[in-house]
């Protein structure tokens, strides 16, 4: 019942706070952004370069006329020296001039671009790329190799994974980029989940202690029993901001998707059309959406939501617990790092180590970093997508919550003596003290 009163108030005094409901309601149009403002901004990049004319004082002969201009970048062959080029950019004729050095025996490979100010990326890319297919070019009309024929015979080869169960019949097609990608999203918000509500309860007890508060409070119920409150109390509160986070992306996104032409980044005229006609993929051919589908119905989405949410549950009870005994052993912030530091190196390994563990996810290194409670939280969100035996599932859940009971246990016999200790650095060594009392 004790316990139930702080849940409440934990939970009703953050969800009151004027910083909650501000991120609460900022996050969503912060993630929308991210999911629209870069294809509107690809789609219209041209608008934010000024054109750029740049004189070519090609002393090899070969690029002359050759170089592709474009909606933004002009090219001027000149007759000139490169110092006379170089006194026409500093006159503000020329944007820039494009040096290629002429060779004897081979065909040139370098150039330098001069200019006053910084040019963009775009064009110096554009000035390789050209250059690199002319070159190209050259070198097989050299070798009596017709490019055409060359080009014909490129070819895409695709290697699909499929995945057999034991059952008669049972396959079912795997894409390992998505589910490397989907496994690091999910193990980067439990990793950065963990360290803001974990240090919520930190700093929460800090300020109740530096402010007597719990004096008050300990004399009507018992540490651990305030701790445990705490804990879940915010673990609540994060759960609740994650809901209102998904309900309210969805809806604006939903809402953006109406009045934004993002549909344009996929179709003719942008920048974003060419490299994808470029790269071969069409975004209206059937074959492609079939592959989307076939990709979503690939993963498991029910089996994943279920791993997350006890990863997510178990592991923020496991470092909040920890992070509550720091905060009652300590009077300020400042004097948490010695302590904050070791517990977080036990979570940074395995985001480290995600892309050995994705890489081979059945590996023995995996299988430990997915088994061993203080990295399971992060270490299984990168291999269950990838497909996870429902043993050790169970087995590595069954060892964080036990993990989780043991520590709190342990967390709750330093937090009983830590929060009533007062202007007093407090060490390892007198840490452990608590512990054996």
């Amino acid at each position: 019942m004790k316990i139930g009163i702080i849940i409440e108030r934990e939970y009703l005094t953050r969800v009151k706070k004027r910083s909650f409901l501000i991120i609460t309601f900022l996050a969503p149009l912060f993630f929308a952004a991210l999911m629209f403002l870069p294809a509107i901004l690809m789609t219209n990049s041209e608008k934010f370069e000024n054109k750029k004319v740049i004189a070519v004082c090609d002393e090899s002969t070969l690029f002359n006329g050759k170089l592709e201009n474009t909606d933004i970048n002009t090219f001027i062959y000149i007759d000139k020296s490169i110092d006379e080029a170089k006194q026409l950019v500093k006159d503000g004729v020329y944007d820039g001039v494009l040096y290629i050095p002429g060779t004897k025996l081979t065909v040139p490979t370098n150039a330098e671009l001069y200019s006053i100010k910084q040019q963009p990326m775009t064009l110096t890319s554009h000035i390789r790329s050209s250059m690199k297919q002319i070159v190209e070019h050259q070198k097989l009309m050299s070798s009596g190799i017709d490019p055409a024929i060359v080009k014909a015979s490129a070819t895409t080869i695709n290697v699909q994974q499929i995945k057999m169960s034991e059952k008669e019949g049972g396959e079912q097609k795997s894409f390992s980029e998505f589910e490397f990608f989907l496994g690091l999203f999910l193990a980067l918000i439990i990793y950065f989940v963990i360290f803001i509500f974990g240090n919520q309860v930190m700093r929460g007890v800090i300020e109740e202690k530096t402010n007597r508060i719990i004096e008050v409070i300990v004399s009507s119920v018992k540490p651990f029993e305030l701790m445990m409150g705490k804990i879940i109390g915010i673990a609540l509160v994060g759960l609740t901001q994650f809901l209102l986070w998904g309900v309210l992306t969805l809806a604006i996104t939903g809402i953006a998707s109406t009045f934004l032409p993002t549909q344009d980044v996929f179709s003719g005229g942008t920048v974003m059309s060419e490299q994808i006609a470029e790269t071969g993929v069409n975004t209206t051919d059937p074959d492609t959406l079939t592959e989307v589908f076939e990709i979503i119905h690939s993963i498991n989405f029910k089996d994943i939501l279920w791993c997350f949410l006890l990863y997510f549950i178990g592991g923020y009870f496991l470092y909040s617990a920890m992070f509550a005994a720091i905060g009652a052993a300590v009077d300020n912030e400042t004097d948490t790092q010695q302590f904050v530091t070791p517990i977080s190196l036990l979570l940074v390994i395995p985001m480290v180590c995600s892309s050995i563990i994705a890489t081979a996810p059945d590996s023995s290194f995996a299988l430990w970093m997915s088994m061993i409670p203080f990295t399971s939280p992060v270490g299984m969100m990168l291999r269950i997508p990838f497909g996870v035996p429902i043993w050790q599932v169970v087995l590595s859940v069954a060892l964080l919550f036990a993990t989780f009971i043991v520590f709190t246990w342990l967390a709750s016999k330093v937090y009983r003596t830590g929060i009533l200790m007062y202007g007093k650095k407090v060490s390892w060594k007198e840490i452990f003290k608590w512990i054996k009392y």
